[in-house]
């Protein structure tokens, strides 16, 4: 198939696959910098600009895992033609929409994953069921590690025998040594890989013998970086406590954006793998960068109705509780891309948020509001899947 109507049908799957990242960008990207606003450590609009151009970067730099997931690993046995990703993604972003409209932030990994689950079946394509299992069970772990770590770190931000000039610029030295080993397609990497890490670069041009199973220049390069981190944090918290932890709040959320980038563009290119990488012939960072662009878009265009909910509406948070609301969705947000399962940000933000918000005391955080949250993303999951089913058999019947 390679006339008219095939490249028709190209070119609305594209048009979908972008409609799809303009809404990620403004749906599930949001929530990285909502901690910050709610802080007040930094604005609405300017929060969203600098979401659109981290994510978008890191879309092209770390979205090729969870975009092969999505297009290859949830249905068995079928591939997932122009229409079905069509019939998949308009499944999505409809729900997605949704959640813009209501203020209630619906899950894009639970959309999306439904969607395609479903229009693989109505393909004839066979449940993939260990892949299900892995990544209801990731899901499924979110909420409560996100939550137990944002809680357990907010507590301990709060102790009056921990000095700020400790505790801060410490959580700076972890993720310091995480970024060094944040795997990048950018980066040389050995023969095999697509991605790999500024640590794992430095150890290939040393050579060095292993100590087990460890990489002893990997080791270092990690412990340079957070070292690095933390004396920079120490050193803007020495000379002011309040700018020193703003600060840190601010680089937390944007290495936090980048990695929503990497872990959410795959959801608005994954169902297209197929086609571009098939039948188009074309590498993955041209699919990569298509997302990235809708993403930066949706973020510049339509954050700020999200970041407002989702600062303001979930907890009060004050600047040491959002700190321990981020510093968990980045560390879960780097393994899910590592593991190449799609998560979403939302549910881990928000559970980061809420976990914040109750080390200083349930008053802050509405139940009402999380109770109804819950209850939206349950149903988008199992909905979804239906809609997309249902949804491919009526493009399939209308154009034969």
């Amino acid at each position: 198939m390679a006339g008219v109507g095939f490249w028709a049908l190209v070119v609305v799957a594209t048009c979908t696959s972008l409609l799809t990242a303009w809404t990620l960008g403004a749906n599930s990207n949001s929530p990285p910098f909502a901690p910050a606003i709610g802080a007040n450590a930094i604005s609405t609009m300017r929060a969203a600009f600098l979401i659109g151009i981290l994510a978008a970067l890191g879309a092209v730099t770390q979205g090729g895992a969870i975009s092969e997931t999505v297009g290859a690993g949830l249905v068995g046995g079928v591939q997932i033609t122009s229409l079905a990703a069509t019939a998949g993604l308009l499944t999505a972003t409809g729900f997605m929409a949704l959640g813009i409209y209501t203020g209630y932030p619906i899950p894009a990994a639970f959309a999306t994953t439904g969607a395609m689950v479903g229009v693989g079946l109505s393909l004839g394509g066979d449940p993939a069921v260990d892949t299900y299992r892995r990544i209801g069970l990731f899901w499924a772990l979110v909420p409560p590690t996100s939550g137990g770590l944002a809680y357990l770190t907010a507590t301990i931000l709060r102790r009056d025998d921990i000095p700020e000039t400790v505790g801060v610029p410490l959580l700076a030295a972890v993720v310091g040594g995480i970024v060094a080993n944040v795997q990048l397609g950018v980066i040389p990497s050995p023969s095999g890989a697509t991605q790999s890490s500024v640590a794992g670069f430095v150890a290939r041009q040393v050579s060095a013998p292993t100590v087990g199973t460890v990489d002893p220049v990997v080791g270092l390069v990690t412990l340079v970086a957070a070292a690095a981190s933390f004396q920079f944090i120490r050193r803007r918290t020495q000379a002011s406590v309040e700018d020193g932890v703003r600060t840190f709040l601010v680089l937390l959320g944007s290495v936090v954006a980048f990695s929503s980038g990497g872990s959410q563009v795959g959801l608005a290119t994954g169902p297209l793998e197929n086609l571009y990488g098939t039948e188009l012939g074309l590498p993955g960072v041209v699919l990569l960068a298509l997302g990235a662009t809708g993403i930066l878009a949706g973020a510049w265009m339509g954050a700020p109705r999200l970041l407002q909910a989702t600062s303001r509406e979930y907890a009060q948070l004050g600047v040491r509780r959002s700190i321990a609301a981020l510093v968990p969705g980045f560390i879960i947000a780097q393994l899910a891309i590592a593991l190449g399962i799609p998560i979403s940000f939302n549910n881990i933000i928000i559970s980061g948020v809420i976990g914040g918000g109750l080390a200083g005391g349930s008053a802050g955080v509405s139940k009402r509001k999380i109770g109804v949250t819950l209850v939206f993303w349950v149903l988008t999951l199992v909905s979804s899947i239906a809609v997309g089913f249902g949804l491919y058999r009526a493009f399939a019947a209308v154009l034969g």
